[in-house]
Formats: C-alpha cells, structure tokens, sequence
C-alpha cells in the first residue's frame, strides 16, 4: 500500500501516549504508597490509554507489513477496547473526586475500596466486551453497506460508542458542576470562619472553575468532534474527514497523564526522586485522596 501521512501521523502519536503512559503506569505499580483508590483508578487509565498508544503502532504496523484481515480484526478490537475503557476511567476518576467531598467522612473506608474494584471490573468489562464484538463476527468485511466511518466496525455498532460518549460525558458535566458547587462553598466557609478576604474565596472560586474547564475542554475538544462524525458519516464519507477527526480523539490520551498525573504533586515527587537517583518506594506522602478538582 502507499504510505498515507495521516496513518504516520497516528503511529507517531501512538509512540508518543506509549511512552508517557508507560511512565505513569511503572511509578504507580512500582510505588506501593499509589495503590489507592485515588491511584488505582489513574492507574486504569493511564493502562488504557498505554494500550491505546500501542493499538495504534500494531495497526500501522499490520495495515502496511502484515495485511491480514484477521490481525486487522484484532487491532481494530485493541483499540476500541482501549479506547472505551480510556473515557470510562475518566468517568470514573469524575465520580471518585465527587464521592470524596461529598462523603468526606466515609471516603476513607473499605466500602470505597471495594467501590473501585467494582468500577474498575465494570469499566474493563464492558470495554472488552464491545472490543470483542468485531472480533465475534459484528463487522462489516461482508456487508461493506454497514460500515461506518472506520471499517470495519458497523454502523450501528459505532452509533452505540458515539451515544455511550454523550452519555458519559453528561455524567461528567454534572459531576464537575457538583464538586465546583461543594468547592466554593467549602472555600467560601472557611474564609467565613477564618475571617479571610473575600478575594481569597474568589480566587479558590476561579481556580477550581478553571480546573472545571480544562479537564471538561479537553475531553469534549478532544472527542466531540469524532463522536458527532460517527453519527453523521457513513462508509461513502471521505477518509480524510475520519482522520481529521480521529486525530484530536488520540490527542486527549496524549493529554490524560499530563492532566491527571503529572500536575499530582505526589507522583511528581517519585518522578523527581527517580531524576534524582534517589528513588525509595517508601517515600512519605501527604494525602491519598483526589487532588485535584
């Protein structure tokens, strides 16, 4: 086949969320203070979007070295399984955080413990199993008719992951409303009681609207795109609109550990302490819950 830029792109893009999040997930393992809750779940994303990464190199590998219908099969099922579990994981990190403000209390207990493994088994559950069904035989390579904008998934079937994704991330749009509104009015209480100035609430107030809105941007610049295509395209659209729009979609797992685990000041102080040469899987950490909005 002639070599197509775009597919270049995506293999350049692939090695790119490979390595970041191959590093989130070795200092997460490798650091038995990160396995948490909180961690646990950064943890399940940054292993999505890792294997996303390598979806992506196996696929420009397989379309152009070894064109094997089957093995095209499996890389297409890779990476909707790596995707899914990828936007499930942000789901579930959104209701992580709210939990903790909203049952402060209890968040530290066994019951959310047990709360993430069941979150964690769901969101790998499902994902594997919508990246099996191209897999079992819900492709169109028979009925080229029914494919979508990425063959060979079906229509239907990316119609299903399209609307699965407005769904979640209407979940989240409200989860973040709600821990925004429990931020102020915590920020606001305690500039109450501790007689601080009002400009102190105001700018808790606009640090955690800011965080709102990068981590909400992100992920809707990212995907929405995509997702609005897969429901309007078809298989007789044209190939460069899918890459134009699949691209920013592999953006936001390039973006995820920036987001979600570098700027964490505790994975920050293992990544400098391994710089350092004076790594310790027993370092002391402050907190163990979210830490950021």
């Amino acid at each position: 086949l002639a070599l197509n830029p775009w597919d270049v792109v995506l293999c350049i893009s692939g090695t790119i969320i490979s390595c970041e999040n191959a590093i989130v997930v070795v200092v997460i393992f490798y650091t038995p203070a990160f396995h948490v809750p909180t961690f646990l779940l950064i943890g399940s994303l940054a292993t999505a979007d890792l294997l996303a990464g390598l979806g992506l190199i196996l696929h420009f590998a397989f379309v152009y070295f070894i064109p094997w219908e089957a093995v095209s099969l499996l890389t297409v099922g890779l990476l909707v399984t790596s995707f899914t579990a990828s936007v499930c994981s942000l789901l579930t990190i959104t209701i992580d955080r709210y939990l903790s403000l909203y049952n402060a209390l209890t968040y530290y207990s066994e019951r959310t413990v047990t709360r993430t493994y069941i979150m964690l088994i769901l969101t790998w559950g499902a994902s594997i199993c919508h990246g099996l069904l191209p897999v079992m035989g819900w492709n169109c390579l028979k009925e080229p008719s029914t494919c979508s904008i990425v063959k060979p998934l079906t229509k239907s079937h990316l119609l299903i992951l399209s609307v699965s994704f407005f769904a979640v991330f209407a979940a989240m749009l409200q989860l973040y409303v709600q821990i925004c509104r429990i931020v102020c009015r915590h920020a606001h209480q305690i500039a109450v009681q501790r007689h601080f100035l009002a400009s102190s609430h105001y700018v808790t107030t606009r640090k955690g609207i800011a965080t709102l809105a990068v981590i909400l941007g992100t992920f809707a610049s990212c995907w929405l795109p995509f997702a609005v295509y897969g429901l309007l395209g078809d298989y007789s659209s044209p190939a460069l609109y899918t890459y134009v729009t699949l691209l920013p979609a592999t953006y936001n797992s390039m973006l995820n550990p920036v987001i979600y685990a570098f700027r964490n000041q505790e994975i920050q102080k293992v990544l400098w302490a391994v710089c350092c040469g004076c790594f310790s899987s027993a370092l002391p950490f402050r907190s163990r819950s979210p830490s950021d909005v």
